[in-house]
């Protein structure tokens, strides 16, 4: 018999048992098989060349041996620093990472949820900024909340709005402290590149960074307050306004938006640091590799990652996480 053409019910009758025997013998459910039969059901498996179902073995169990990743991004390195930290954690417990991308759409990272849960992963990781005037934070909730209940597991690096198990970073905060530390080195004109208010993450650090200004009794003019794409090439495309404008120092809501603004600043003849000092947040890789390297909010992203599945995989109750921040300066704000 050929192996590709052997069936579930081949192995069962080889073995002598039915097939529902032979189902949670080898697809793992929890209803427990003698042990003699389950030998006789694996060995007549190896004898046959039998390979089972991965999607059955899913069903036997109420969950496959995978985790689904679900990221904004992946072309950001934030995303993929993420992503990383959940495979070293996925790979230490046995399993697999799927990743699916929800390119910053509410409605499509709602659909991609409706669809993983026929997949039954073992865990849902959801890696991304909440969305203000979304309509999906109801049916979000609701296929979450049915994927649970099923046995899977959720945990979400993101604002704590919804009611599952998440881990928040200190974007306000983060970006506050670092408006105090460079207002504390001497700078007065400043600028911000961000995105539109409706990117949670984008509007809490702007928010973070005008507060600390204003506490150090330092004004910023609405102009100054430049609105592009929550990506480089946004960064980029702010550039021309900032030189036109020509701050002191400018602070781009992330660190792909403050490299993209120093590549733009560099072809509007200016020398970043140098004639405008530049700050991101997050601290990806990249930071240190651009010239002035970048100064910025550091982000756990790996060990954000990592924690992020191992409380998945807890099957604690849900709980809320503050992820602290740190704030690195280095010669891209040259008073500092």
């Amino acid at each position: 018999m050929e192996p590709e053409h052997v069936t579930l019910r081949d192995v069962a009758r080889e073995a002598g048992v039915s097939y529902a025997t032979a189902s949670r013998a080898l697809n793992g459910s929890d209803r427990t098989v003698r042990k003699e039969n389950a030998d006789r059901v694996r060995a007549a498996a190896d004898r046959l060349g039998y390979a089972p179902d991965l999607s059955a073995q899913a069903i036997a169990r109420g969950s496959s041996s995978t985790v689904a990743l679900v990221v904004n991004d992946i072309d950001d390195p934030y995303f993929s620093s993420i992503a990383a930290g959940v495979t070293e954690a996925a790979q230490e417990a046995g399993l697999i990472v799927t990743m699916a991308i929800a390119d910053r759409s509410p409605g499509l990272e709602l659909q991609i949820v409706r669809t993983l849960r026929g997949h039954r992963p073992r865990a849902v990781i959801i890696a991304g900024t909440r969305t203000t005037g979304s309509d999906t934070h109801t049916a979000l909730t609701d296929e979450l909340s049915a994927y649970q209940e099923s046995g899977g597991r959720v945990a979400l690096i993101s604002q704590p709005e919804l009611p599952f198990t998440t881990l928040s970073i200190d974007n306000y905060g983060g970006a506050r402290r670092l408006a105090t530390a460079l207002a504390g080195a001497g700078y007065r004109r400043f600028a911000i590149v961000h995105a539109g208010d409706d990117i949670r993450t984008s509007a809490d650090r702007r928010q973070g960074f005008t507060d600390g200004l204003h506490a150090a009794g330092l004004a910023l003019d609405a102009a100054d307050q430049i609105v592009t794409d929550f990506t480089r090439a946004g960064g980029f495309q702010a550039a021309a306004t900032i030189a036109s404008r020509r701050p002191e120092a400018v602070f781009a809501v992330n660190d792909v938006m403050a490299i993209g603004l120093m590549s733009g600043l560099r072809d509007a003849g200016l020398t970043p640091g140098a004639d405008i000092a530049v700050a991101g947040f997050d601290d990806i890789a990249a930071a240190v590799d651009v010239l002035p390297p970048l100064t910025t909010v550091r982000v756990p992203l790996h060990d954000l990652g990592r924690q992020a599945l191992e409380l998945a995989l807890s099957g604690s109750a849900p709980t809320h996480v503050d992820i602290p921040v740190e704030l690195v300066l280095r010669e891209s704000t040259p008073k500092t």
